[in-house]
């Protein structure tokens, strides 16, 4: 089940805010528990006793990770233990297929058989809840939070359905105490529903359009992908990834709102970032800020040599990319970004001085978007025959070529054009128009500027829906993961 779908919209999520808010607030973790484990269930009803039968595991571990619960070296024991059953269970469901693949084509060189094996299924949203378990275990071992009062509380924080599948990454240190009480009002319900149709809008009518010419783009060969369409495919993808994931963050956060949880920020307008460093502090925040507090830090960070810090930033998004995908494109993504960032990092170590920032933002741009050419590709041969057509270096002619039809489209001429607009909005400044978290302490909004989110959202549901009627199923790019 997907948030983006008519059975989520008009059947499930009426039910489950219906039944949430029947029930008396000091029992409402029992009906969002219910409706998570159902929304799990709904498309992986086995791995549903793995992820409770793991949490289980994690949750006696928790009893036993506070300081000076037990003696420090089996603290550390059965913290080490239970992060590498988690990480051992990501390895089998993600990993294993493509680990198979390369050992039977290293078999297939040498003229021997490949290995025999049935195809792992990959569970859907496993990277994102892998990593909340990661945290819960290591906050619980530091100390900045209390392990959960019971076992049905802990599975709520990794099972509750608005994050459930892709994120945001939700460190346990964040929310622990909003799990046992949480603030409800009429405001913070509607301001969560805003936040929703936004998203749902960002990513049925915007991204979902943009995605026939990137698809389109990316599927043709060298022989017929000409540079002008290469060109036009890549940002439509580029902005496509960013409508899809910001505007699946929007409908988690706007969902967690209506529930009277508060998730931070996982998107802040990052193609108006002047440094990939500064991509990286508005892109995926949340994953940011988890590599940066559980594996960054772990590895020195920036507390040791200059040489050994560029080499962590580069080992930390090797090992994103990895996280990404069982694909050596993603691999070479994490690479390339990290080499980007330490390259960042040596030339400001170095006394270097940044570019203007009406060079350095385009310039950033265009490095996310050659990042993004090793992300969409399937291959690494795809996005090296991608990347000759950038260069207008394929047999290919100039222009858009036989493959016009996507990019001349009205619907897409439209939404590439609004998504060209709401991407760059600060430096257009009409960044203060757009939808923000800002946290339970923002004003009230006025009588008039509640009437019009109502009308907004409204409309923007319906249409929403009518696409969606209309359309076929445009799953969540994230949902890979």
């Amino acid at each position: 089940m997907v948030f983006s779908s008519l059975l989520f919209l008009f059947l499930f999520l009426p039910v489950a805010l219906g039944v949430y808010y029947l029930t008396p607030a000091r029992y409402r973790n029992f009906p969002a528990l219910a409706a998570s484990l159902l929304f799990f269930a709904w498309g992986a009803p086995r791995i549903v006793f793995v992820l409770m039968v793991t949490c289980l595991l994690d949750f006696l571990a928790g009893t036993r990770l506070q300081p000076g619960a037990v003696p420090e070296s089996r603290r550390k024991a059965i913290l080490a233990l239970s992060i590498s059953i988690n990480l051992a269970l990501l390895l089998y469901f993600k990993y294993a297929n493509f680990l198979v693949d390369q050992v039977n084509a290293l078999l297939a060189t040498g003229g021997w058989t490949g290995l025999s094996w049935t195809r792992v299924v990959l569970p859907i949203g496993i990277s994102f809840f892998t990593f909340h378990k990661i945290s819960y275990l290591v906050d619980v071992f530091r100390g900045t939070a209390t392990p959960a009062a019971s076992y049905g509380r802990y599975l709520l924080y990794i099972a509750l359905y608005p994050q459930l599948i892709a994120g945001p990454i939700i460190r346990y240190h964040d929310v622990y105490q909003q799990l046992g009480s949480r603030v409800y009002s009429p405001g913070l319900f509607l301001d969560g529903a805003w936040r929703f149709s936004i998203g749902l809008g960002k990513k049925v009518l915007i991204a979902n359009t943009l995605a026939t010419a990137a698809d389109a783009a990316f599927a043709a060969g060298p022989d017929s992908l000409p540079c002008g369409a290469a060109w036009l495919g890549l940002f439509a993808y580029a902005l496509q990834i960013y409508y899809d994931f910001s505007g699946y963050s929007d409908m988690a956060i706007g969902l967690g709102r209506m529930m009277g949880f508060h998730f931070l920020e996982n998107f802040n307008f990052p193609y108006i970032a002047a440094s990939i460093t500064e991509f990286w502090k508005r892109w995926h925040i949340s994953l940011t800020n988890f590599m940066r507090e559980y594996l960054y830090f772990a590895l020195g960070g920036n507390r040791v040599s200059r040489v050994r810090t560029y080499f962590n930033l580069w080992i930390v998004f090797l090992i994103s990319g990895f996280w990404h995908g069982a694909a050596w494109s993603f691999v070479l993504w994490g690479g390339f970004h990290g080499l980007c960032l330490s390259v960042e990092r040596a030339l400001k170590d170095h006394g270097v001085r940044p570019l203007p920032k009406g060079v350095a933002v385009p310039l950033t741009f265009l490095l996310a978007c050659m990042g993004w050419v090793l992300f969409r590709a399937e291959t690494a041969g795809q996005a090296l025959d991608y990347f000759q057509a950038l260069a207008n270096a394929t047999p290919a002619a100039a222009g858009l070529g036989k493959i016009s039809a996507p990019f001349v489209d009205p619907h897409f001429i439209t939404a590439f054009a609004i998504a060209m607009i709401g991407a760059f909005a600060p430096l257009l400044g009409l960044g203060r128009l757009l939808p923000s978290d800002g946290g339970n302490a923002k004003p009230a909004p006025s009588t008039s500027a509640l009437t019009m989110r109502f009308a907004l959202s409204s409309a923007l549901v319906l249409a929403s829906a009518m696409a969606l009627a209309m359309g076929g199923f445009n799953p969540f790019i994230y949902f890979r993961f």
